[in-house]
């Protein structure tokens, strides 16, 4: 790996550019200078119906999602093409072939163009589509029904692919008829949506009238192929009913969470007197469109000189926005009155980077920076210019650990084919047995400590030649034992009993169990430690027809992972 030890020391965490204040708004972000940015500022109450919402399979004709066919391509609705409607809603993007070159806040100077089509009087039921806001994704909608759409999503900006992520606004809405809305761009050829989950609706009017947030809705969720041509897309289609005349709604494909959302959170810890004597907010770096990417050190005042390091990060890719939310609920806990906390912040120092591409995610990517390309496959060439986050993240790191154990590594992501909550390890086949098994043992304890949420078994720890670049396994190649990636479902959990989406409570929860199970991997009596050691023995041993006495180390990753 490229050394950053003798360059300066870029890793160290340099003052904010723009000091978060307790008074007024936290900085505006900054946009490519070929955005269109509406002046409205869109702002959601982060709380949806506290009972989780079943994962509903569609029971349409066959094949359907309830007996998916080999290749998961399910029946697709009759709906009539883009080429019969009328396009009502169309952004223009950025040029095929183009690269990012400079950024401004606010994006594109001068008056904003009209993507809409203008309503032809009160009678007109044609609904208003609108997604130049932050984290916003929608580049087209074709009415070809008298309420049926077509949209088109906006492909990751600078490249011509990664479509996936979508968050839109709709005005003009009627409460009676049954809309059909058909998203015929996307990317993946399976989708958790042929599993039973479906996309997140927000009213507007029922946010200020009756306190409701974000829910799930839609019938007749449909996930297909939609084109023979290659490369291949597919379509996501689902009906839905709006709940009022003459509302404000927004669509999305998870719980948004904003690069501002980020800001305003670390604007109250700053103005935290309590929370500023232990949590520090520093910048790492500025992304390329120049803005802060954060880091905050928590750790309890006394000297840091003995203390173990944990090293977190998330929103690596945009689009994974479950990611931020389990990160917020890790914060909320971490900072703290609770024992729990107090204790941990005593044994560990803590650096926290809650927002690795801030810019994606102010653009609404689903998984590119605006170098075009995916950060995080970046870790091991990563070139400062380029990816200024992750080069700032490494060299902190390995700073780190010229001082100090780091003890654990987590990378927060999400994942749109399985459901539950579930790591990605490092198997180090040239081990021995103890610390060969010991890579299992974080994810197993955590498994116990959230059964209703987190899957051993979708756990995996064999180091592809694709994932080389990964955050997790550069860490754990520059010497971190424990390196992770945590993958949490868009859809929800099929365990415990459960069959439902997850909350944005349940997301949060995922913070707290993160934080019990360190304490349970660090408890300085050894029984816990060597029960999972054990557990994961026999396990592996009854999966793979093994007595016990052979060596581990004889076992190739392969093995195991199958």
């Amino acid at each position: 790996l490229p050394s950053a030890r003798h360059r300066g020391s870029p890793g160290e965490p340099r003052p904010l550019f723009a000091l978060l204040s307790a008074r007024g708004p936290p900085p505006a972000p900054c946009w490519p200078i070929e955005c269109e940015v509406i002046k409205e500022t869109i702002e959601h109450i982060g709380e949806g119906p506290r009972q989780p919402s079943p994962l509903r399979p569609c029971t349409g004709p066959p094949p359907c999602p309830q007996c998916p066919s080999p290749t998961g391509h399910e029946w697709p609705p009759a709906t009539l093409g883009e080429e019969q409607g009328t396009v009502v809603y169309h952004l223009n993007p950025a040029p095929q072939g183009s690269c990012f070159t400079r950024a401004r806040v606010g994006g594109a100077p001068g008056p904003l163009s009209s993507p809409a089509a203008p309503l032809e009087g009160p009678q007109d039921t044609t609904l208003l589509f609108e997604s130049r806001f932050e984290s916003g994704n929608l580049q087209k909608a074709v009415k070809v029904g008298p309420y049926e759409y077509v949209l088109t999503l906006r492909p990751d900006l600078y490249t011509a692919k990664h479509t996936q992520w979508f968050y839109f606004r709709v005005q003009n809405t009627r409460r009676d008829p049954l809309y059909r809305f058909t998203i015929a761009n996307l990317a993946k050829p399976k989708s958790l949506y042929g599993e039973g989950m479906r996309p997140l609706l927000y009213s507007q009017r029922d946010a200020q009238s009756r306190g409701v947030g974000w829910r799930r809705v839609g019938a007749d969720v449909r996930y297909y192929r939609g084109s023979e041509e290659e490369p291949a897309t597919f379509c996501l289609s689902w009906t839905v009913r709006f709940p009022h005349d003459g509302d404000t709604c927004f669509f999305a494909h998870s719980y948004p969470y904003t690069y501002s959302d980020l800001q305003r959170y670390l604007q109250a810890l700053a103005g935290d007197p309590v929370c500023s004597q232990y949590c520090a907010v520093r910048a790492l770096c500025r992304s390329l469109a120049g803005n802060t990417i954060y880091l905050l050190t928590i750790t309890s005042p006394a000297s840091t000189a003995a203390k173990r390091a944990v090293v977190l990060s998330a929103r690596a890719h945009p689009g994974e926005s479950g990611g931020s939310w389990a990160m917020r609920g890790f914060l909320d806990f971490l900072l703290s009155a609770h024992p729990d906390a107090r204790l941990l912040r005593r044994l560990f120092v803590f650096k926290v980077v809650p927002m690795l591409n801030p810019d994606g995610v102010v653009v609404g990517n689903s998984r590119c920076s605006l170098a075009g390309r995916d950060p995080n496959r970046a870790y091991g060439t990563a070139l400062r210019g380029s990816f200024p986050g992750v080069w700032h993240l490494r060299a902190m790191v390995e700073r780190v650990l010229a001082e100090q154990e780091v003890v654990l590594y987590c990378d927060f992501h999400g994942h749109s084919r399985k459901n539950n909550i579930f790591m990605y390890g490092c198997d180090g086949s040239r081990a021995g047995t103890v610390p060969r098994l010991r890579q299992r043992i974080f994810p197993l304890m955590l498994s116990k400590n959230a059964p209703d949420k987190f899957s051993f078994p979708s756990c995996k720890f064999k180091v592809q030649k694709s994932k080389a670049g990964t955050g997790r396994v550069v860490m754990w190649h520059m010497g971190v034992s424990n390196s992770y990636t945590m993958e949490v479902a868009f859809g929800g959990s099929t365990l415990g009993g459960r069959s439902s989406h997850f909350t944005v409570e349940d997301l949060k929860s995922l913070g707290y169990h993160l934080c019990d199970t360190l304490l349970d991997f660090c408890d300085p009596h050894p029984a816990k430690f060597q029960q999972c050691l054990s557990e994961v023995d026999v396990l592996l041993r009854q999966r793979l027809g093994r007595e016990p006495g052979f060596s581990w180390s004889d076992v190739s990753p392969s093995e195991l992972e199958s």
